[in-house]
């Protein structure tokens, strides 16, 4: 089992994933702080100062009792919400503008390949060549 296990864990896939685990973990956090702490202050801005992530529908308000909460409050939080949209709409675009590059980096690769592959073609005879042999075998023929 621990030989399996070995070559499960050990082979060049698995390590390539986890490695984009990792990288993509440390990708989001990145993307976080920029909608964070760029993008949704500055719709902020232009909608009148708001903050997205207070924006909510109370549908049932916190009992409060001698400074204790008794009962939370019952809100939806749709700010939280639209923040998490753009979150997604941010990292979805920058992982199809990576892929869009690494594929057109392939192409490149590939063309290059494929240029350096193809057999140059036999030179093909000139007309005045041509000529010369249907004459030369002409006069041997007579």
């Amino acid at each position: 089992m621990w030989k399996e296990f070995k070559e499960f864990a050990f082979r060049g896939n698995v390590l390539d994933m986890a490695v984009g685990v990792i990288m993509g973990g440390a990708f989001g956090k990145i993307v976080s702080s920029i909608v964070d702490d760029l993008i949704m202050p500055i719709l902020g801005y232009f909608m009148a100062g708001i903050d997205f992530k207070t924006l909510k529908y109370v549908m049932s308000e916190a009992v409060i009792e001698s400074g204790q909460v008794v009962k939370p409050e019952a809100a939806i939080m749709y700010g939280n919400f639209i923040q998490n949209v753009v979150d997604f709409l941010i990292v979805a675009l920058s992982i199809f503008a990576f892929i869009k590059l690494i594929n057109k980096s392939r192409e490149k690769l590939v063309k290059q390949k494929e240029v350096k592959t193809v057999p140059d073609e036999p030179k093909k005879p000139t007309q005045e060549e041509l000529l010369t042999e249907i004459r030369d075998l002409l006069k041997e023929n007579n």
